[in-house]
């Protein structure tokens, strides 16, 4: 082949026949031109193979426009929760003076819908995006930070360099939820966990679970700890099976309001006065928690207060700041009747 036609070929070389010349998909080829997570080294290999065969180059232009993108991108990950809306107002509230805008993507709680959809950002020139409650490993996050400016909001990793994280301070806030109980009198204290996907603990969980724990050993009283693994759809009746238990603590500090009001409303169909045969405190402080028909004590990590400050922290990464940040919000106790 001549150098000319060399020349004709590379020229004439897309993304496209590059996937064809591979055997592979376009969103394959796409997934390796940016290094995506997931991708084998098979693939990586046959990908890269075709590239250089066929002489193709990314277009420069197309990239260029990355960074210069008016639109962040928010990912959820899920729509259920009602302490979300609150979040979506405080990153509207602070993106609303600026030329910013936000773009929301829910992830549904599935791993590989989170990385799809960043990926999606990533590939449509967003920005910067705020990932709430990812459940991705954090080795994963800070690739993708690598790619484009990251903010995480609940979501602990205080000593991560290539993202920043603004959260509830939940030690303090599992700390507060427990010693409420405490001075009411109550010595049998259970705390109810959550597990997410691959049966990890968020990290979320896993600080108020170590706030909670550290008020009992300051007064003296051993941590009782019961994880709840079923998935939504099973969540019911693992909470009845909770509350039936010959052991079950006469007194419980509730991960979240997600499962604190549905155990409140269980509570009472099996007969149980609250707080005269459970005491309970929740996390969230979401509107349900207040309405008269759960009347839940609950931890108020101030949603709005997170979503302003991860916009504020994005805006900055965006205007130059390369350090990383990370912020703790202090929450407080509403005091209700079911404490």
């Amino acid at each position: 082949m001549s150098p000319r036609d060399t020349t004709e070929e590379s020229r004439r070389a897309t993304i496209r026949t590059v996937a064809e010349d591979a055997g592979v998909s376009v969103a394959a080829v796409s997934k390796v031109l940016r290094d995506a997570y997931g991708v084998s080294d098979a693939l990586r290999a046959r990908v890269n193979a075709s590239i250089a065969k066929l002489g193709y180059r990314p277009s420069k232009a197309a990239q260029g426009l990355r960074g210069r993108s008016t639109t962040v991108g928010v990912l959820l990950v899920e729509i259920a929760n009602p302490f979300l809306p609150a979040v979506i107002d405080g990153i509207q509230d602070t993106l609303a003076p600026s030329h910013f805008r936000a773009m929301i993507g829910v992830g549904r709680a599935q791993t590989h819908l989170e990385t799809e959809l960043i990926e999606s950002m990533i590939d449509h020139g967003m920005a910067g995006v705020i990932l709430v409650a990812p459940l991705l490993p954090r080795e994963v996050v800070a690739r993708y930070a690598q790619k484009i400016p990251t903010v995480l909001i609940a979501y602990h990793a205080p000593d991560a360099a290539p993202f920043d994280t603004v959260n509830s301070d939940d030690r303090r806030g599992g700390a507060l939820a427990a010693q409420a109980l405490i001075d009411r009198g109550h010595r049998d204290i259970g705390f109810l966990a959550h597990h997410g996907a691959g049966g990890r603990k968020p990290s979320v969980v896993r600080e108020r679970e170590a706030g909670y724990a550290e008020a009992l050993t300051r007064a003296g009283l051993a941590p009782r700890v019961f994880d709840l693994t079923a998935p939504p759809e099973g969540r019911p009746a693992e909470l009845v099976a909770f509350l039936a238990r010959p052991d079950r603590p006469r007194a419980v500090v509730c991960w979240s309001d997600l499962d604190g009001l549905p155990l409140r409303a269980l509570a009472a169909q099996a007969g149980l006065r609250v707080p005269g045969d459970l005491a309970l405190v929740a996390y969230d402080n979401s509107p349900m928690a207040a309405s008269p028909a759960f009347d839940l004590a609950s931890i108020d990590q101030h949603g709005r207060e997170l979503g302003r400050q991860a916009a504020d922290v994005l805006l900055a990464r965006l205007g130059g700041r390369s350090e990383a940040r990370h912020l703790l919000v202090e929450p407080h106790l509403v005091v209700r009747s079911s404490i």
